[in-house]
C-alpha cells in the first residue's frame, strides 16, 4: 500500500481495511490499536493523503475531497464503536460489583478478652476499692530481691536449677522470678511504711507443662506493713477476695504451713462447691505475716511494723471460677476458648 496510487480504489481499499478492523475489537483497547493502525501517522490513509502534494493542482479538490471523507468515515466507525464498547465494559463492570441485597450479611466474628486478663482485672478492682495500689517490676530479677531479701536460704530447694531459671553468666546473679514477691521487697525500699500493695504479673518455673502447671504463669501477691497488723486483717481481707472471686457463698481456711518469707505462716483453702468427684476443699495459695527479717531486709524495724502477705495463681482463681480442669487451655491461643466469655467491656 506505500506506493499504491491516489485512486478511488485505493481508498476505498484503505476504508474497507479500517472498518474492518474496528469490527473486530472486541474491546476499547483493541478498538485503540485499531484506531492507531488505520488512522495513525503511518497508516494508509495517511499515506495516501501524503501523495496529495504529489497531484497537478487542478486535480487536488477532488482528491483532497475523497481522501477527506474516507478519513471521515472511519474516525466516526471509530467513535461509535467506541460507544458501543464502552457501554458493554460498563454494564460488565457494573454486573461483576452488583450486590445482592437480600443476601443474608458476612457477619464479623465478635472478639472477646482472655479471661484471665478479666480475673486479674477483677483481682485488681476488688484491692483498689479497699485503698490497695497496684505495683509492677521486672521479671528478669536480681537473685537478692528473689530470694535474699525474701529470707530463703542459700541452700533452700528453690534456688536450685531444677526449681528456677537462672541467666547466663551465673555470676550476674540474674533469674527469671519465680513469684511476685520481689515488687514488694521493691515497693517497701522505694516507699516504705505503711505499704499496702498488690503485686500482679507473670512469673516463672521449670515445671512441666501438665492439665495443672505452667512454666510460665500468672500470680498476684499482696503485701500489706502497717502498725498493728495481725492474722485476723490477713483472714478478713482473703474472705472478702474470696467472696468476690467465688460469690458471697465462698468460704476459706488456714492450715499451719511453713514459708520462708512468713511467720506464722498458712495454706489458704477455698471451698470449692463445683469440684470435679463432688464439692472441697481446694488449696488456693500461700499467706501469712511478713517474717521480720523480709522487714530487716527492707529497712524496718519489726519491732513497730508488722504485716502480713499472700500469693494466689490467676490461671488457678480461673480454674475454680469456672470450673476448668485442664490449664493447658488457658494458653494454647484456641479462640473458642475465650469467646465462651464473650466480648466484655468495662
Amino acid at each position: 500500500m506505500s506506493d499504491a496510487l491516489l485512486t478511488e480504489e485505493s481508498v476505498s481499499a484503505a476504508v474497507e481495511a479500517a472498518l474492518a478492523a474496528v469490527d473486530a475489537a472486541t474491546d476499547t483497547a483493541a478498538l485503540k490499536a485499531a484506531r492507531i493502525a488505520h488512522t495513525g501517522e503511518s497508516s494508509a490513509l495517511a499515506r495516501l493523503n501524503a501523495r496529495l502534494r504529489d497531484l497537478p493542482p487542478a486535480e487536488k479538490p477532488a482528491a483532497g475531497k475523497l481522501v477527506g471523507q474516507a478519513r471521515g468515515r472511519v474516525n466516526a466507525a471509530v467513535a461509535a464503536r467506541e460507544a458501543v464498547l464502552a457501554e458493554a465494559e460498563r454494564a460488565a463492570l457494573l454486573e461483576a460489583e452488583r450486590v445482592d441485597l437480600t443476601a443474608a450479611p458476612v457477619r464479623a466474628r465478635i472478639g472477646a478478652r482472655h479471661p484471665l486478663t478479666l480475673v486479674r482485672e477483677t483481682v485488681e478492682d476488688a484491692f483498689i476499692a479497699m485503698g490497695w495500689e497496684v505495683a509492677s517490676g521486672p521479671e528478669l530479677e536480681h537473685e537478692w530481691f528473689n530470694f535474699d531479701a525474701l529470707n530463703i536460704d542459700p541452700d533452700h530447694p528453690a534456688r536450685s536449677p531444677q526449681d528456677t531459671l537462672f541467666v547466663e553468666p551465673l555470676g550476674a546473679h540474674l533469674v527469671m522470678r519465680t513469684q511476685t514477691s520481689p515488687v514488694q521487697v521493691r515497693s517497701l525500699i522505694e516507699r516504705g511504711a505503711p505499704l499496702y500493695v498488690l503485686a500482679p504479673g507473670r512469673v516463672y518455673r521449670t515445671d512441666e507443662i501438665d492439665a495443672t502447671h505452667l512454666p510460665v504463669f500468672n500470680q498476684f501477691e499482696g503485701l500489706a506493713i502497717d502498725r498493728g497488723l495481725t492474722m485476723a486483717h490477713l483472714r478478713g481481707t482473703l474472705e472478702h477476695l474470696a467472696r468476690r472471686m467465688f460469690g458471697e457463698a465462698a468460704r476459706i481456711r488456714l492450715r499451719p504451713n511453713f514459708f520462708p518469707f512468713t511467720e506464722p505462716s498458712a495454706e489458704m483453702d477455698v471451698w470449692q462447691p463445683n469440684a470435679k468427684g463432688g464439692a472441697r476443699w481446694i488449696e488456693w495459695g500461700g499467706c501469712g505475716m511478713v517474717h521480720p527479717n523480709v522487714l530487716r531486709a527492707a529497712g524496718l524495724d519489726p519491732e513497730e511494723f508488722q504485716g502480713f502477705a499472700f500469693g494466689l495463681g490467676i490461671e488457678r482463681t480461673l480454674q475454680f471460677a469456672e470450673d476448668l480442669n485442664d490449664m493447658r487451655d488457658m494458653i494454647e491461643g484456641d479462640v473458642r476458648f475465650a469467646g465462651q466469655w464473650g466480648l466484655v467491656t468495662r
